[in-house]
């Protein structure tokens, strides 16, 4: 599905890491990555643990947009806590937000990044975003 957040005009960290929207509704989003060699750590067959932090906060943070308070100009992470479970070398990595907490200055996220293809949690990410008037 194409979406100009994900791909915007000017680029960024979310089309060079080749993070997709799948599917979004009302307090939750997802959205996966292709694991490709910039992905992984140096001289390493395992993921680099901030391309699971980039899905996982991107999915937290696409989310957050779509349910803004009335008057609120944007968002921006001020707190992310991550659990790592698990990694891998190849397939694709599915991120899901959820809303924990829709507040008028602050909102909760929480995500899970799973890999599509064995179907394990590789890892579990919470942030706060502030909200931006």
């Amino acid at each position: 599905m194409a979406d100009n957040r994900f791909h915007p005009e000017a680029g960024g960290l979310v089309p060079h890491m080749g993070i997709t929207l799948v599917d979004e509704g009302e307090g939750w989003l997802e959205a996966e990555m292709v694991i490709r060699q910039h992905h992984l750590r140096s001289g390493a067959n395992a993921l680099h643990a901030a391309s699971m932090i980039a899905l996982a906060d991107s999915v937290c943070g696409f989310a957050a947009g779509q349910v803004l308070p009335k008057g609120a100009k944007g968002y921006t992470t001020i707190e992310l806590k991550s659990n790592f479970l698990g990694s891998a070398s190849e397939g694709t990595l599915a991120g899901r937000s959820q809303a924990d907490h829709l507040g008028r200055t602050t909102q909760v996220w929480t995500s899970t990044v799973t890999h599509r293809e064995s179907g394990r949690k590789l890892a579990l990410f919470r942030c706060t975003q502030m909200i931006l008037y």
